[in-house]
């Protein structure tokens, strides 16, 4: 997304009130319910760094006290806030046809106080880092994309040490889990809360577990999920077979050159094959094992493993192998606009109430960008 221009300054505002004003009611006090407005405004805000002295500076305080209470101390209940902002963005920018977007990034840390805090791979960094990391799910259609859910993952090497986790103010009912089974668990609020969508993507990290795979055809969750090129699948005829071993001695006639849609430098041009699996129907769904070849590098090749209605055409397949993008692109602007990474918080539940305000002032912003690329649209026509 593009910086947010001045002309809009004052609709974002007006937007992000409005926003507020929807979960005025999860905060018990009046001073933690203003704070949390001033806090997402800080957000969006041009500062360099978006911290509890700069939010509080910015908000005519002169402590950051207000706003370490607001994550700290105060009365309220993030998660309710969270299905707020999420039922937000889908008023904003739901349509039947978007897709949900699993995906984890990181939070580079000092230190071994906060919670979740170890040295573990951070695709932030692109290594090993002493991090905490968040999982997430986005939110995307033609209108926008957002985040809409989040958790921390909290590793074993914490939830073993059950005293170390009660001083970061993890509470004895959270276990270990996997991002795997955050993933899980975000769909399944999404799709109890009635959130309009038509497919799933991740990528590798997520679709390369077959357990997963499995629980959304279960619950006929159409999905397109990279895999590794070593992953196999249940054939009919032939057995397990690795993805690649599939596509090798396609026909040249079989790649189709496809765009998975725009990027930051144009259209994402690629060759584009799939190969039905599992050739029988189940519930009118189908399975399919689908390669993207690079229109550069003929040797460098992704593959995902797709289910989804008998109808589904490949362009469709491409749309939602593209649309995993949209979750690298919300992580860049909630962290880039609006104050994403900029926390300073070491408490379990402080860490979720930063996260949620953030993804609130992302939400926000969506909005503000739905609104103007509809004023465009209407322009044109």
């Amino acid at each position: 997304m593009a910086e947010l221009g001045v002309g809009l300054v004052g609709q974002w505002d007006g937007v992000l009130a409005g926003l507020h004003a929807r979960f005025a009611s999860r905060f018990v006090r009046s001073e933690p319910r203003a704070r949390a407005l001033a806090y997402m405004r800080g957000l969006i805000a041009p500062l360099e760094r978006k911290n509890g002295w700069t939010l509080a500076e910015r908000a005519g305080d002169r402590l950051p006290i207000g706003m370490q209470r607001l994550l700290g101390e105060a009365d309220w209940d993030a998660d309710a806030v969270r299905d707020d902002v999420r039922d937000y963005v889908v008023e904003t920018i739901g349509d039947k046809d978007g897709v949900l977007i699993g995906d984890d990034t990181g939070f580079l840390k000092k230190g071994v106080r906060s919670a979740g805090v170890q040295r573990q791979y951070s695709g932030t960094a692109g290594r090993t880092e002493n991090c905490q990391v968040g999982t997430f799910l986005a939110y995307a259609s033609p209108k926008g994309r957002a985040l809409i859910d989040r958790e921390l993952y909290v590793p074993a090497s914490w939830t073993d040490d059950r005293e170390r986790c009660r001083d970061a103010g993890i509470p004895d009912e959270v276990l270990f889990a996997t991002k795997t089974e955050h993933f899980k668990a975000m769909l399944l609020r999404a799709v109890e809360a009635g959130v309009p969508f038509a497919w799933v993507t991740a990528d590798e990290a997520y679709g390369q577990s077959k357990s997963l795979r499995c629980w959304m055809e279960q619950r006929a969750i159409s999905h397109v999920m990279c895999v590794k090129t070593s992953d196999t699948v249940i054939t009919r005829g032939m057995g397990e077979r690795r993805v690649d071993d599939l596509v090798t001695g396609l026909a040249p006639q079989a790649w189709k050159r496809l765009s998975a849609g725009k990027g930051s430098h144009g259209e994402r041009m690629y060759q584009w094959a799939r190969i039905p699996i599992r050739i029988w129907w189940e519930n009118g769904h189908g399975h399919w094992v689908l390669a993207r070849r690079s229109l550069k590098d003929p040797t460098d090749l992704a593959y995902y493993v797709c289910y989804g209605p008998v109808a589904t055409r490949l362009k469709d397949l491409v749309r939602v192998a593209g649309a995993r993008w949209a979750v690298e692109e919300c992580f860049q602007t909630a962290k880039g606009e609006c104050g994403l990474d900029h926390y300073q918080v070491r408490l379990y539940h402080a860490w979720y109430r930063h996260i949620t305000l953030a993804m609130a002032a992302l939400a926000a912003l969506t909005a503000v960008r739905a609104c103007e690329l509809s004023k465009g649209e209407t322009a044109v026509a």
